[in-house]
């Protein structure tokens, strides 16, 4: 299983940093953080467009039959660890090689964004500040790996 993360903003040096890299480390999965900034000096619904094209660029114009898009949106599911990784499973099965998660920024996806995804998670309801998402993210992306290798990270 490949994992791709796009997320909007540019990590600075310091703790969420760090943390995103020692569960990359971890993984025995090839990952990938992309990250993106839309020019600076545009808001609202404007740098949400800006932030869509970026994201469809990285994406590219065809979808990929072996990979599915996941999407962290406010309203999305809000799966428990195991569901997690059994999700992640049964999407293996099924011939995908590559997951692509997706952080918007702070104004959230656009529609299009939305649209596209086969899955939108949520991390519940309440608002994380997007460098700390991407750490939850990659922990639970571990965590699932280790649930599926039947590694005694996970405790139940």
């Amino acid at each position: 299983m490949k994992i791709r993360i796009i997320a909007l903003g540019r990590a600075k040096a310091g703790p969420e940093k760090s943390l995103v890299e020692t569960y990359r480390k971890r993984l025995s999965w090839p990952s990938e953080l992309i990250e993106l900034e839309a020019k600076k000096g545009i808001t609202g619904a404007e740098l949400m467009a800006a932030e869509a094209d970026l994201i469809e660029k990285t994406l590219g114009a065809k979808a990929s039959a072996k990979r599915v898009i996941i999407a962290l949106d406010e309203r999305g599911q809000s799966l428990p660890s195991l569901d997690f990784a059994k999700r992640i499973t049964a999407l293996g099965n099924h011939g995908y090689g590559e997951l692509v998660f997706i952080i918007g920024g702070a104004d959230g996806l656009a529609p299009s964004i939305r649209d596209r995804a086969g899955l939108l998670l949520s991390f519940g309801a309440m608002t994380w500040p997007h460098m700390l998402v991407r750490v939850l993210l990659m922990e639970q992306i571990y965590r699932a790996q280790t649930i599926i290798a039947g590694h005694p990270y996970h405790r139940d």
